[in-house]
This record gives C-alpha cells, sequence and structure tokens, in this order.
C-alpha cells in the first residue's frame, strides 16, 4: 500500500467514526449539542485560516452563553473524538506494518528485521551478534505517576472499536455483513457518549495497581511472545536457519505501582504487601489458563510416541504428589503422559494461587497444599515437556503455545515485575537520627560531617547487634520506614527473591544517604555479615534529579565506590550498580538545554567512573510522557544516549497517558516493544566492537549552548517578576489538582506555591494544556542565536551536528514537536485570565518572542521550511487534532473565568464539572498530559 493510499484509508477512517458520531449526538444529546460543536469547529478553523477579530469575539459570547450541561456535552463530544481518532491512526499504523510485512521487503528502521540486517551488512558474525544478544536487558518500568486521565472502561471501550474497525479493513464483507460492523462501532460510540469519562472518586493506590496490571492482561502477555517470535525470525531469515543464533528472554518489567511512597502518603508497608501478591495473582492465573490450554493440546499417546528419559523420570517422581495431595487415582491420564504432567503442574500453581489469595484476604492457609516453591522449578518442567517433545519429533508442537509460555515464565517468573521502592532521603536520615539517639551514649548524629557519618553508618551495618529498638517508642515515620524494609524481606522469602527491583532514594545529595539506607535494611535482615561473609539482597539506586545533584553525580559515586563497607554490600549482591537519572526536576530547574546536557554528561561521568571501579552499571532513566519531562520516541531516545554508556541494559520509566498509548492494545505494545529493543541492540554494539569516538567540538558547542539555555530559562522562570503568579493564573492548575487521576497530591506541601513546592508534572502539564508548552523548548532559541551570533559558519557547525550527532537531532526533533504543540495565539487567550494585566502582557510578550525566534532557530539548523517536514505522519496527526483543540482551549478559557469569579459556591461548583471535562479532553487530544 503506498504512502497516499494509506493516509487516504486513514482519513476515510476518521471520517467515518466522526460521521458515526454525528448520528450518536443527534439521537442522545441535548438539543443543539451538534449544531454547536460543529458550528465551533468550523469558526475556530476559519481563525487558524486567518484572523478575523469580529469571527472570534463572536465565538466566545456563543460559548459564553452556554449553560454548564450544554458545555459538558459539547466536550466530551470532542474529547469521544480525539478517542476515536488515536483509535483509527493505531489501527492504520498497525495495518501498514503488517502490509509492509506481507510484502516480504525490507521493513521499518526500528524493525528486527532492519537492524539484524544492518548488523549482518557491517560484518557482525552469529558469534558476536550472539554474545550481543546475550548481555541484554530490557526494562520498562511502569509507574503511577497522576498524569493519564483515561478511565479503563473508556480504554475497553475504544480497544472494541478497534477490533472491530480492523474487520473491516481485513475481512471481505457482503453488505448485510458490512452494515453490521457499522452498527456495532455505532453501539460502542453511543456506549462511551453514556459512559462518564471523569473519574468520580479520586482512585486509590489499589486502584493504580489494577490498572497496571490491566496493560499485562489485555496486551502484554500476548506482545511479549510475539516479540520474541519475531526477533527469531529476523535472525533466522538473515542469518540463516543453521546460524546457531539463540534469543535469550531479555524482557524484563518494573513497576513503582504500590512501592513509590516519595510525596504519597497513602503508600503504605501494607499497600506494597497487596501490590506484590496482586501482581504474583494475576501471573499465576495466566499460567492457569494456560497450562489448561496446553493440556487440550498436547494429547500425545505413549503408545505412538516415546517420551524423553528425563521427561519420563520426572513423572515418576511425581507419582506421590499424584496420589497423595492430588488425591488422584492412577487411571487419569495414564497413556497421556503430557496431559499427566500439565494436570499436576496445574495443580501446584492452583496451590501457590490459593495461598496468595488466602494471605490477601487475611485467612489460615496453613492446611492448604504445598505448590512450587520457586518459579525456576516451573520453568524447569516447561523445559521437560518441550524437550521431550523435541525428543521424540514434534518440535513443531514444542513450538507454539508451549514456546509462548516458556518466554512468559522466563519473563515474569512468579513476581510478574520487579516492584521498586522509592523513598525521599530525609526520611531515612530522620529514622537513623531517632535510632542513634535512642542508643544509651550515642553521640548526636546530625552533628555529624559527611565523613564522620559513614564511619558510623558503616560500623553499624557491621556490627551483629547495632541497635536495641523497641518499635513501640519509635515516631510513627520511623516505624513505618523501618517496616518497608521488613515487608521487602517478608516477601522475598513468600513470593521469591526477584519480587523487588532496586531501593530507589530520591533527593540523593551524598554518599550517607546511600549508607543509611543500607543501615536500615541491616535492621531488616535484608544484608549483614554471617560466617560465610557479605551478604546483601537490596540493591540501591540513588536518584539525581536537579541540575546541582547532577553536577556532583561523580563525587558521590567516587565516594560510595572507595568505602569498604559498601565495596563488600555492592560484591555481595552481584557487583552491578544502578543509578537512577531525574529527567523531570532538572528540566523544571534549569531548563531543557541544561537538564539534557547535564543529564548526558552525568552519564558518561558515572560510565566511565563504574567501568574504572570494576562495577558494572546500568543506568536508569526517569522519563515522563512529555518532552519536557525527558518524554519522546523511545527508539531515537536509547540511540541518542552519550556512546558507549549502554552496555547492553536500558530501564526506563514509562508513566500516565504513555502507558495506554503503547500499551493499551497488543499490536501497538509489540510494535513499541520491538523499536525499543532494536534501539537496545544498536546502542549496545560498543559490546562487541570499539565505538566511534565522541566529536570534542560538539562537545564543546553544546557546553555552550547548556549555558546559554540556562541563563535564558533562569531569567524567564526564575528572575522574571510575577512568574509564578502567571503560571498559577493562566493555566489551569487548580482544576488539574482537583482532577481524579492520580493518587499522588499535585504539590510537596500544600498552600507552598514556590518552584520547589509544585511537582514537575502538574507544571508540565499547566503548560500544555494553556498551549504554552513552555518546559519542552524555552530557551533553545535564545541559547543557538547567541551562539551562531550570524556566523555563517557555526550555522553550518550547527546543522553538521544535526545531520551526524543522535543526541543533538533528537533534542531538536523533540522540540519541533513541542514548538508545534504550542499556540501563542491560544496561549494570549490563557494570559488574559491573569489578574495584574499589565505584569501578564510583559510576560506573555517574553515568551512569544522566544517561541518566534526558536522556531526559526530550530528550522535553520535543521535546514527546513515548516516543523516537522521530516515526519509528515506525526504533523498530519497533529493537525488533525487542532480541528477540535483549539475551540476546546478556548472553551477552557471561558470555563476558567467563570469558575474563578462565581461568588455563589453552589454555581460555583457547577462550572467545575466542564472544567474537569476540557482538562481531559485536551490532554486526550494532545496526547500528552504530564
Amino acid at each position: 500500500m503506498n504512502e497516499i493510499s494509506q493516509e487516504q484509508t486513514l482519513e476515510r477512517d476518521v471520517q467515518l467514526f466522526t460521521a458515526l458520531l454525528g448520528e450518536v449526538l443527534r439521537e442522545h444529546s441535548r438539543k443543539r449539542v451538534l449544531v454547536i460543536v460543529e458550528r465551533l469547529r468550523d469558526g475556530f478553523m476559519q481563525l487558524r485560516e486567518q484572523e478575523d477579530p469580529e469571527l472570534r469575539d463572536r465565538l466566545m459570547k456563543r460559548i459564553e452563553g452556554l449553560d454548564p450541561q450544554t458545555l459538558s456535552e459539547v466536550i466530551r463530544a470532542f474529547n469521544i473524538y480525539f478517542g476515536l481518532v488515536n483509535t483509527a491512526e493505531e489501527l492504520n499504523a498497525h495495518l501498514a506494518r503488517m502490509d509492509l510485512i506481507s510484502a516480504g521487503e525490507r521493513l521499518w528502521i526500528g524493525s528486527f528485521d532492519d537492524t539484524v540486517r544492518g548488523f549482518q551488512e557491517d560484518g557482525v558474525s552469529p558469534e558476536n551478534f550472539q554474545s550481543l544478544l546475550e548481555h541484554l536487558v530490557y526494562l520498562p518500568v511502569f509507574t503511577a505517576h497522576p498524569t493519564e486521565s483515561k478511565r479503563r472502561t473508556i480504554a475497553d471501550t475504544f480497544r472494541r472499536i478497534f477490533l472491530i474497525a480492523q474487520d473491516l479493513h481485513r475481512r471481505r464483507l457482503n453488505e448485510e455483513e458490512l452494515e453490521e460492523k457499522l452498527q456495532e462501532i455505532l453501539t460502542q460510540i453511543q456506549i462511551l457518549w453514556k459512559t462518564d469519562e471523569v473519574r468520580v472518586h479520586k482512585p486509590q493506590v489499589t486502584d493504580e495497581i489494577r490498572q497496571g496490571l490491566h496493560y499485562f492482561r489485555e496486551s502484554l502477555f500476548e506482545a511479549v511472545p510475539s516479540v520474541y517470535r519475531f526477533l527469531d525470525k529476523a535472525v533466522r531469515r538473515v542469518y540463516g536457519p543453521n546460524c546457531g543464533i539463540k534469543v535469550p528472554s531479555f524482557i524484563r518489567f518494573g513497576s513503582w505501582i504500590g512501592g513509590d511512597r516519595d510525596g504519597n502518603p497513602f503508600v503504605k508497608p501494607e499497600t506494597t504487601e497487596l501490590a506484590v501478591r496482586m501482581h504474583a495473582e494475576l501471573i499465576l492465573e495466566e499460567y492457569l489458563d494456560r497450562i489448561r490450554r496446553l493440556r487440550r493440546m498436547l494429547s500425545h499417546s505413549s503408545a505412538l510416541c516415546q517420551p524423553s528419559p528425563d521427561f519420563l523420570d520426572s513423572l515418576d517422581a511425581d507419582e506421590d504428589y499424584w496420589i497423595e495431595t492430588m488425591g488422584q487415582s492412577q487411571r487419569l491420564f495414564l497413556y497421556e503422559p503430557y496431559r499427566r504432567k500439565l494436570a499436576m503442574m496445574s495443580h501446584r500453581l492452583q496451590a501457590n494461587l490459593d495461598r496468595i489469595r488466602a494471605r490477601m484476604e487475611g485467612r489460615d492457609h496453613d492446611g492448604l497444599p504445598e505448590g512450587y516453591g520457586r518459579d525456576r522449578d516451573f520453568l524447569a518442567d516447561l523445559y521437560l515437556i518441550r524437550d521431550s517433545l523435541i525428543h521424540h519429533g514434534d518440535a513443531s508442537a514444542a513450538n507454539g503455545p508451549l514456546q509462548d509460555l516458556i518466554r512468559l515464565a522466563e519473563s515474569f517468573g512468579f513476581h510478574l515485575v520487579h516492584l521498586d521502592i522509592r523513598q525521599e532521603s530525609t526520611r531515612h536520615t530522620q529514622a537513623v537520627t531517632e535510632l542513634f539517639a535512642r542508643q544509651p551514649g550515642s553521640p548526636y548524629y546530625q552533628a555529624f560531617n559527611e565523613e564522620q557519618r559513614l564511619m558510623a553508618l558503616a560500623e553499624a551495618i557491621a556490627h551483629p547487634h547495632p541497635f536495641v529498638i523497641d518499635k513501640a517508642t519509635l515516631t510513627a515515620e520511623t516505624r513505618e520506614t523501618l517496616e518497608v524494609f521488613e515487608v521487602m524481606a517478608r516477601m522475598r522469602a513468600e513470593i521469591g527473591d526477584r519480587v523487588f527491583g532496586q531501593y530507589v532514594i530520591s533527593m540523593t545529595h551524598a554518599a550517607s544517604h546511600v549508607m543509611e539506607a543500607m543501615l536500615l535494611a541491616r535492621l531488616a535482615g535484608l544484608l549483614g555479615k554471617d560466617r560465610q561473609g557479605w551478604f546483601c539482597s537490596l540493591q540501591i539506586s540513588p536518584l539525581f534529579e536537579t541540575i546541582e545533584d547532577l553536577s556532583h553525580i561523580d563525587q558521590v559515586m567516587r565516594t560510595l565506590f572507595d568505602d569498604p563497607t559498601y565495596q563488600a554490600l555492592l560484591k555481595a549482591s552481584g557487583n552491578q550498580q544502578e543509578v537512577m537519572l531525574g529527567y523531570s526536576d532538572s528540566c523544571k530547574d534549569g531548563g531543557i538545554l541544561s537538564a539534557s546536557w547535564n543529564l548526558y554528561e552525568a552519564q558518561k561521568k558515572v560510565i566511565a567512573l563504574a567501568d574504572d571501579r570494576g562495577v558494572a552499571c546500568r543506568l536508569f532513566h526517569g522519563r515522563g510522557g512529555t518532552v519536557g519531562r525527558g518524554g519522546g520516541p523511545t527508539h531515537e531516545a536509547i540511540l541518542s544516549q552519550p556512546v558507549d554508556t549502554v552496555h547492553g541494559q536500558i530501564k526506563f520509566t514509562e508513566q500516565g497517558e504513555v502507558l495506554s498509548y503503547r500499551y493499551a492494545n497488543p499490536e501497538t505494545a509489540r510494535y513499541e516493544l520491538t523499536m525499543g529493543i532494536s534501539g537496545l541492540i544498536k546502542a549496545s554494539r560498543c559490546l562487541i566492537e570499539p565505538p566511534d569516538e565522541e566529536r570534542n567540538d560538539y562537545l564543546g558547542i553544546m557546553d555552550e549552548l547548556a549555558r546559554y539555555g540556562e541563563e535564558a530559562y533562569r531569567g524567564l522562570v526564575k528572575d522574571t517578576e510575577g512568574f509564578l503568579d502567571y503560571f498559577y493564573e493562566c493555566t489551569p492548575l487548580d482544576g488539574i489538582g482537583l482532577l481524579n487521576i492520580g493518587s499522588r497530591p499535585s504539590h510537596r506541601k500544600k498552600a507552598d506555591r514556590s518552584l520547589g513546592s509544585i511537582r514537575a508534572i502538574p507544571w508540565v502539564f499547566g503548560w500544555g494544556q494553556s498551549r504554552h508548552t513552555i518546559p519542552a523548548w524555552f530557551s533553545i532559541g535564545q541559547a543557538i542565536e547567541r551562539y551562531r551570533a550570524n556566523d555563517l559558519e557555526r550555522l553550518a557547525k550547527l546543522q553538521r551536528m544535526y545531520e551526524e550527532w543522535p543526541y543533538f537531532r533528537a533534542l531538536l526533533s523533540n522540540t519541533q514537536m513541542s514548538l508545534f504543540k504550542a499556540e501563542m495565539r491560544i496561549a494570549r487567550q490563557y494570559a488574559q485570565l491573569a489578574e495584574d494585566q499589565e505584569q501578564a502582557a510583559r510576560i506573555f510578550d517574553a515568551i512569544e518572542e522566544e517561541h518566534r525566534r526558536t522556531v526559526t532557530q530550530v528550522l535553520n539548523v535543521a535546514g527546513l521550511r515548516v516543523l516537522m517536514e521530516e515526519t509528515p505522519d506525526l504533523h498530519r496527526s497533529l493537525a488533525r487534532r487542532n480541528i477540535y483543540l483549539d475551540p476546546l482551549n478556548h472553551i477552557q478559557v471561558a470555563l476558567l473565568g467563570r469558575y474563578r469569579t462565581e461568588e455563589d459556591e453552589e454555581q460555583r461548583e457547577e462550572w467545575l464539572d466542564p472544567l474537569l471535562r476540557s482538562i481531559n479532553a485536551i490532554a486526550a487530544g494532545m496526547r500528552n498530559t504530564g
């Protein structure tokens, strides 16, 4: 299918969905809603083509004349339109990929086919490619940061529309069948219209855990095995069926949901315990379902084939379990060995599941039968069946659903995800200070300098009985901090060693912050010294978030690596250090250019330091959904990392709306995982051959640009009088705080309107809603202009950087998208909400001028005529949304004005409903929240 016809097909789907939505509105909405929707859409489309103050005034009067209920329905219509457009785009992108695969040609950049061909064409041997694959770990981490504005119920309905529309494309339908399919889509849109997309209640942490699990149940259990199959096929196709390359299982998932307690008072020790058991419950349910299906399929008779000796031995060894524990007679499946084995496996898994559920419900589980002791025992049984099938010539039967189950078991174990625990460093300092203070004759820990603290902590960790503790006498905060480590120890014993990932310490400013957490873990028995020497089952990931923290990352890590106690503990835990980099706070702190470059430099420093100390180091990227929080396409993001810093492993957060866009549909999840993994494979080439040297002249230019960028950003955000007032008054932040999209508060401290108090997510969310999108581009224009200084040679140098350097190219590509999403004409309307209009006008003029400057400079460097010229599909996608975003933003401006000025409390509440809906709808339209 050629590009023109693909675009035509997509437009046809969008028009079909829009027409069906119109039918639903005509039949089921309040009078005039459809007319209002169409008039507003057409009017603002005219304004986009040509400014007309009289028309704008007329449209605003129309909006201001609508009652709250009608406005809510108009907003809901726009919101459903965005959901339908997203569905059409996702479906058509999937169908286009399937057409390419069917054509048998070389596939798109980022596909496994193109990636493996590239390695083979460059002369990479099968042995070297195998070596690279064996080093891989691809680890997305799901978080519950409050940026997801779509309810799961709504997502399920869009999934049904996706599948019905796929039938329209893929199946040959007669007129009657076609009519039925269209009616089915109409029915689903009607259901959407009658389902409230705004949550009535703020979600609890348990709701967020279920939301995270939803992606595994509905999508990833199908997508993950198929990703491995696609990579296997690409390897065999390119290197040959007998090349000897075996693709290991390297996809893992992490989660923060139920483990991230930094700033979230609702995540308690018992929440973490529940999260771990909910994870185990889901994966055991999936294994049970697949084992039962295999039992129906593997009906081989021992009279017609000869299972392997190892398999038959295992059946004999299981005989007691079959008769005594299961209470089965000898006769069931007596001549069907695989069914017999699978029946026992099913019983064991059910026993594991029953125990988990009993613990979740607080029931006694002592009388319940034992299941599998460890997930590796379950895997061993699966391997026995696979190898036995191959033994008697049934490799094809081993390679289908059984192999998919093996891939799932290798990837998910009995824990499903590695749950990271996160806590802020001051909580550990407070707990340690209190524990020292309770010991007779102990010095005052808070008065120690850093060197003294490290000595005191090392002595306590090595001591057989560091503290005498009466937990009842401790403050509630310290007691809870200790209980988290106790839960970790208990859950590791209950579920398995791999149930937790890292213990992340946010706001890590010193090496003692890491050692304090180590001491607290020592008290729970997670680490220490016994007769065999040091043991450690806790891995700590210090998180460096601010520009200042990033600048002294090497100092903190050097102190840790050189500390004998930490060295010993690190070695005992596998000698791998993970370091987390925070994109969000660094960007809020110093602007996109400075944050991006400081993160780049920090990675190089810490990897070089770890290499020097003989420590394996994995970087954990705390990326958000938006460019202003480190977001952007995963493939390009991985390739833009500093040379020789991605050593086969990548770990990054997947937040909020990104989860639903990447993982709600298995087709899209498979594509996103493929693009990320192929980026990891390419970026890890340094493992098998020397990497290219980085160009010092490019690094020097970036140093200069980052310095100029930070000055420009801080000049606006920190040095401009009234700037924070502008932010609070000219964005819908008051509404965002009331929107039920996450369990975490939007501010670290209530009633504190400082830059330090507001979280990075609502900071980015607010600017995005009001179409400023400042965090993602402000300062880039000034930095480039100042560096160039009308010197054509310097421009040529920047243009070469854009062509040759993936980091710089990704930076400016993401900037283009953010500049395109910014709309200064709309942002000007929000500026009119400010109380001090004179001050707001000055601030807005500075923002508008920098937007104009940044567009000009970025286009010059990229050699383009218009923004996003190199990504026409994305350009068209964003333009398609603007048709309905324009009226929505103007509606939101009117609503903010009404909500803030209405003195009657009851009437004010009436305006809140459409205001919250407008936030939801704009988030859906921009495909970004935080």
